[in-house]
């Protein structure tokens, strides 16, 4: 469906858009988009270093119990 629409099509959904909601409202949508893709690729930065420490963490972690050490 979408492969029939050529550039002239597009340029006309971009008018009738542009038309409807104005200027104003497209400026503000688009800065919100802008801040939420920000917000998520910071999300997935800190996941990926929180996630990264806790690798390093259990590595040298013992878990055998005091008294079991005494015995060996």
């Amino acid at each position: 469906m979408l492969n029939n629409i050529g550039p002239m099509g597009l340029l006309l959904i971009a008018v009738v858009v542009l038309v409807l909601f104005g200027r104003g409202k497209i400026s503000s949508l688009m800065g919100e988009v802008g801040k939420g893709i920000t917000s998520f690729k910071k999300g997935v930065s800190e996941g990926q270093k929180s996630l990264d420490d806790d690798d390093e963490h259990q590595q040298a972690k013992d878990v055998t119990p005091e008294t079991e050490k005494d015995k060996v």
